[in-house]
């Protein structure tokens, strides 16, 4: 019995079964490289769903993480610590936001937004409770966050927190239809990760600025899958006019170690009082030292830059795969290195994953029929061609199957 096979059998017997994982056992990773435990590699295109941004054993996000947990990891937030103070102020800095506060997971970020909104109006005496949200968003698995999200499947057995609405992605005149003195807040993605690698329209996110600035409500980014220079940027609100009021970030933060972030305007500096929100684990110094860490080597290494060069190139080269293998292929999309190559009906992603796992390269499933890449942003050319290449080979093999 192989190494990975007797592993695989105590997973089946002990981890609870909530997921469906591939029949992969990774031990080790470099760069865009991951390894099993017997030693095959891997071409890892999806960087933990958007989360090892500057790739698998980073020589200096490792030494960061090593030398910080050799000096302190956790004091709680009844003290401040070094390593997070500094941290807020680097995000504050490049977001152009006023006020940081820290939690563990993107689900936790979103989770505050949902209660710095209504605790806001709260505050102001005002009875707004009501979050517009979109159709195939997806904001998280805890209970507020899931009542945001856009996808009933995952609501499904739950219920939901009352006071959210749900329209079409893109469409102003739906959520104009919606506003009034009762909305608290609107939460928006820039690009739609989950619901199928789709960006924003043009113009829909200013014009989500201009409909809570006429009406009084909060603007609230979710950039947790956005954020940290995916997009060839840093932030995904950043050249669209619509400066949000709130913005949850995690993922690529921390560069595999968990953190999420909620910044906010000075205006809403007090809306979450002593008292009202916390997180445990929240700002600690081990994990304010690893997404420092992680800021440094993409301003150092000019990685936001790269990732927009990297990404019109991952465009064109989805682009040909779609125009070659049209019975398969409808189209690319995306921004930056977050790209969809979207396949025609009756094709199912996640269908697809095994055999590009078999021709050893990684990607995630967004929605139904979208094959999502979301590289490291330190991904090479080369890796990105040797990807495309294996993608490019097994659909044409889904082609003539479906002959």
């Amino acid at each position: 019995m192989s190494k990975s096979a007797g592993l695989l059998a105590t997973a089946s017997r002990r981890l609870y079964p909530n997921y469906k994982p591939a029949p992969i056992v990774f031990s080790r990773g470099r760069g865009c490289e991951l390894f099993d435990v017997d030693g095959r590699r891997w071409l890892d295109l999806a960087a933990g769903v958007a989360v090892c941004s500057v790739g698998h054993a980073h020589p200096r996000h490792v030494k960061a993480i090593a030398d910080q947990a050799a000096k302190l990891t956790h004091v709680s937030n009844y003290f401040f610590n070094e390593e997070n103070i500094l941290l807020a102020a680097e995000l504050c800095a490049r977001s152009g936001m006023d006020r940081a506060m820290f939690c563990s997971s993107g689900a936790e970020a979103n989770e505050a937004l949902f209660k710095l909104a209504r605790r806001y109006a709260y505050a102001r005496g005002e009875t707004r409770t009501k979050i517009i949200a979109f159709h195939n968003a997806f904001h998280g698995r805890t209970m507020g966050a899931l009542s945001m999200t856009g996808t009933p499947k995952y609501r499904e057995g739950f219920g939901a927190v009352e006071g959210v609405v749900h329209v079409a992605y893109g469409d102003l005149e739906a959520v104009n239809a919606h506003m009034g003195r009762d909305v608290a807040a609107i939460i928006v993605e820039p690009v739609q990760g989950e619901g199928g690698v789709l960006p924003a329209p043009a113009g829909f996110l200013a014009g989500l600025r201009g409909a809570c600035d006429q009406h009084g409500a909060l603007l609230l980014l979710d950039e947790v899958q956005t954020g940290m220079g995916r997009l060839g940027r840093w932030f995904g609100f950043q050249d669209t006019g619509a400066k949000p009021d709130a913005v949850s970030l995690a993922k690529g933060l921390g560069g595999g170690f968990p953190i999420g972030a909620m910044l906010t305007t000075e205006a809403l500096a007090t809306a979450l009082p002593p008292g009202t929100h916390g997180s445990t684990y929240g700002g600690n110094p081990l994990a304010s030292a690893a997404a420092r860490s992680v800021l440094s080597i993409l301003d150092e290494e000019g990685l936001v830059s790269a990732a927009k060069a990297n990404g019109e190139r991952l465009s064109a080269m989805l682009g040909s795969v779609a125009k070659d293998l049209p019975t398969v292929c409808e189209s690319e999309r995306g921004e930056g290195l977050l790209r969809g190559l979207v396949l025609k009906p009756g094709f199912v992603a996640r269908d697809v994953l095994p055999k590009l796992a078999d021709a050893g390269v990684l990607l995630t499933a967004a929605g139904e029929r979208v094959l999502r890449f979301s590289p490291p942003l330190v991904v090479r050319e080369s890796e990105l061609a040797e990807g495309v290449a294996a993608v490019r080979k097994v659909l044409v093999e889904v082609a003539e199957n479906a002959k």
